[in-house]
């Protein structure tokens, strides 16, 4: 079994996609990434899977948010040979833009040839809404607060995966980044 969890902050361009390949029979992979993209940066990251044995499983969850200018890639690859049986995938990918002016884009690409395996695949773009920025302001919140909060929990799924003393640098790292994000 592996597991990998990173998080890509910072650099005008960063490209990254660990790869995962499943050579034992039940083996699993997992990688779990947060990507940040602030105003000329971006992050074109992801991960592959290939299972190459019977009964394997890999999960592939992937957050990223776009903040100004910031874009962010996702390139996932699934692979599934046609003599493989009982494998299983499941891969999330969800961006959070901030702004207007945020971009993100997702390039997988899913190949399974035989039967009886199991690939999900998920993405979904989403903004925080003006309404709930209001919401948390009405409630004494500054409006870079809010965002935080937000942002926060958007990858908090995630970063409670990490070890706690990484988890709270990450927290005030996406704080500092958020910092004249808005307004």
């Amino acid at each position: 079994e592996i597991k990998w969890i990173d998080c890509n902050i910072g650099s005008r361009l960063t490209m990254k996609y660990p790869g995962v390949i499943l050579k034992g029979r039940k083996a699993r992979g997992e990688v779990l990434s947060i990507a940040l993209a602030n105003n000329g940066q971006h992050q074109d990251t992801g991960a592959k899977m290939v299972h190459a044995a019977d009964e394997t499983t890999s999960n592939i969850i992937s957050k990223s948010i776009s903040i100004g200018t910031g874009r962010a890639t996702y390139r996932g690859l699934v692979h599934v040979p046609k003599h493989l049986k009982n494998c299983k995938n499941n891969t999330e990918c969800d961006a959070l833009l901030i702004n207007a002016s945020s971009r993100t884009d997702t390039y997988p690409a899913i190949t399974v040839r035989g039967t009886g395996n199991s690939v999900q695949h998920e993405a979904s773009v989403s903004q925080v809404s003006a309404e709930q920025i209001f919401y948390m302001q009405q409630r004494g919140l500054t409006e870079a607060q809010a965002m935080s909060l937000s942002v926060n929990g958007f990858v908090n799924d995630l970063v409670r995966q990490f070890p706690m003393e990484y988890s709270v640098e990450l927290k005030r790292l996406i704080e500092l980044e958020m910092e004249g994000s808005v307004g």
